[in-house]
């Protein structure tokens, strides 16, 4: 028994550490932008060990200097209760398992239907399309800290440090950093980059349009990026314009 002890001893103390080190990384960012992310520092070595260079965009900007239309936009698109929930939207969650769920269930009667090729193997079957039901706390939380891998313990630790978040910045800088450190695209990360990129003025300057734009292209920002002319992205951004006036910002 007294080797278990020390295992468990030595894992909650690990586990206990391991928070500790988030704390201090979280009481910094109250006054220190965070110099990178965990998926900025992922895709740098992807698009490094990809294409052998580092074509980045990234440009810190104060909150001030942030187009309020990108704001509404972003929070109206993504986390329409931003502003009022403790950085995680239950009643979301559980529309996403259930959709997912539903998706999933769709995807193994497919499976079970495919044809077979001339060697007696099923067809490949489309994958079921991940819903997620994140909030901007939760997103920013993965972010800074996490890979993007899906298992239970690592969606427990987004919890974590969702709430470490929520609990010692304001909404606005939460915001703020969200904004200044998402992905736009291969190499496009932050407001004043993906302004600069797409519409070729600072993140300050950026209309309804392209905010609400730029809002609609934040869960698949890759795939938007060379889907310009997409007419989904066209009508979803009109959308997302009518909705932006109800959206609150920090």
């Amino acid at each position: 028994m007294k080797p278990l002890c020390r295992l468990l001893i030595l894992l909650a103390m690990s586990f206990m550490l391991l928070q500790l080190y988030f704390l201090i990384k979280v009481l910094l960012m109250m006054a220190i932008a965070p110099q990178s992310t965990s998926f900025e520092r992922s895709e740098i070595w992807h698009i490094v060990t990809q294409q052998g260079r580092l074509p980045w965009r990234q440009e810190w900007v104060s909150y001030g200097d942030i187009s309020t239309q990108l704001k509404r936009a972003v929070i109206a698109s993504e986390d329409g209760d931003f502003i009022n929930h403790d950085g995680v939207e239950w009643d979301a969650i559980e529309q996403a398992w259930q959709k997912n769920a539903k998706a999933q269930d769709m995807a193994d009667k497919r499976l079970k239907k495919a044809p077979t090729n001339h060697k007696g193997a099923t067809k490949a079957v489309k994958a079921p399309k991940i819903i997620g039901g994140s909030t901007i706390s939760q997103q920013l939380a993965k972010n800074l800290f996490l890979s993007g891998e899906r298992t239970l313990l690592r969606k427990g630790q987004e919890f974590l440090l969702t709430q470490l978040l929520e609990l010692l910045l304001s909404k606005q800088r939460i915001l703020e950093i969200y904004l200044n450190s998402v992905e736009w695209g291969e190499g496009v990360f932050g407001a004043e980059a993906a302004a600069q990129h797409y519409f070729r003025k600072p993140a300050k300057q950026l209309t309804s349009y392209e905010s609400a734009r730029l809002a609609v292209m934040l869960p698949r920002p890759k795939y938007f990026e060379k889907q310009s002319t997409s007419n989904y992205l066209s009508s979803r951004a009109a959308t997302i314009v009518a909705r932006m006036n109800d959206a609150e910002v920090p």
